[in-house]
C-alpha cells in the first residue's frame, strides 16, 4: 500500500505503485503516474502529464511537470516522461513539452539532476546523465548519454550534446558538441576530448587513441572541413565510436542525435 503522509495532496487521478512513497506537503496531479518504488521527500510538486519510472528518488521543492516557459503555449496538455531510477534533487525543475515542438521531454534512466538543475520544454535527455548545480538546457536540446554537465553551464535551444561528453562548469553551449569530446568557457569552444571521462568508463587504450588520431585530422589545418570530415570516415570506417563523431556532424536535423527515439 501506498504510503502517503496526511499533509500530502494527492489528486484522485493520479496513478500510483503500490510501494510509493509520499511526503509531506507534497502534491501530486490529476494526470501524474508514479512507478514501483517511487519516492517524493517533502515539498515535492509533480504536475501536468507526467510519468516517474520506477525508483525515481524526489528530493525536496522540486517541480516537475510543469507548463513549458514559452510564449506560445496555452495550456495544450504536453507531456515529460522520465525514466527509472533517476535522483532529482532540492529545486530541480523539468518542464512539458510544446503543442509546436514534440509535446514531450523526455529523461532517461539512472541520472542525477543535482540542486537547482533545469530541463526546459521538448528536451531529450539520456541515460546516466550528470548535470551539476544550477546546469541549464533550453527547449529542444539533445543530450545523449553519458553527458556530464559541470555546475551554472547552460546549453542553448536546440543544441545537441553528444554521448560521453564533458561540459565544463560555467561553459555556455551554443553550438553542438561531439560524442565524447569536452568543451570549456563562455561561449563554450572545444578543447579536445574528455580522456578523463573515456578513462573512468572503461574505453581501452587502442578506442581512445583512434579516437585522438580522428580528432587530430578532424580539426587539423589542411584542406576543408568537408574534405577532412570525409578522410576521417574513410580512414576509421570500421570504428564505432569514431564513425559515432562523423554521424553526429552529419546528421540531419531531424534526428537530434542521429540515436532511435527511446521509450520511457
Amino acid at each position: 500500500m501506498s504510503q502517503i503522509h496526511p499533509t500530502a495532496i494527492v489528486d484522485p487521478g493520479a496513478k500510483l505503485a503500490a510501494d510509493v512513497e509520499i511526503g509531506p506537503f507534497s502534491i501530486v496531479g490529476p494526470d501524474v503516474t508514479l512507478a514501483t518504488g517511487v519516492r517524493l521527500m517533502s515539498h515535492v510538486v509533480i504536475e501536468g502529464v507526467t510519468t516517474l519510472g520506477e525508483g525515481c528518488v524526489v528530493h525536496p521543492f522540486a517541480n516537475l511537470g510543469g507548463p513549458p516557459q514559452h510564449l506560445g503555449h496555452k495550456g495544450e496538455k504536453t507531456q515529460l516522461l522520465i525514466g527509472p531510477r533517476n535522483i532529482i534533487r532540492e529545486h530541480v525543475t523539468m518542464h512539458t513539452g510544446t503543442a509546436s515542438g514534440k509535446g514531450v521531454t523526455t529523461v532517461g534512466s539512472d541520472g542525477l539532476y543535482m540542486v537547482g538543475s533545469h530541463i526546459a520544454h521538448d528536451c531529450m535527455v539520456g541515460d546516466h546523465v550528470v548535470m551539476a548545480k544550477g546546469a541549464t538546457l533550453g527547449g529542444h536540446v539533445a543530450i545523449g548519454d553519458f553527458v556530464f554537465m559541470g555546475g551554472l553551464a547552460a546549453a542553448h535551444q536546440f543544441s545537441r550534446i553528444g554521448r560521453y561528453s564533458f561540459i565544463g562548469g560555467l561553459a555556455a553551449v551554443t553550438k553542438d558538441v561531439i560524442p565524447y569530446g569536452s568543451v570549456w568557457g563562455n561561449h563554450a569552444h572545444l578543447e579536445g576530448l574528455n580522456l578523463v571521462g573515456l578513462k573512468r568508463r572503461g574505453f581501452s587504450r587502442e578506442t581512445i587513441n583512434a579516437l585522438r588520431a580522428a580528432y587530430r585530422l578532424l580539426f587539423a589545418d589542411e584542406g576543408t572541413f568537408q574534405e577532412r570530415l570525409d578522410d576521417v570516415a574513410e580512414i576509421h570506417a570500421g570504428n564505432v565510436e569514431v564513425m559515432e563523431i562523423v554521424d553526429f556532424i552529419r546528421c540531419d536535423s531531424n534526428r537530434p542525435l542521429c540515436l532511435p527515439e527511446r521509450e520511457v
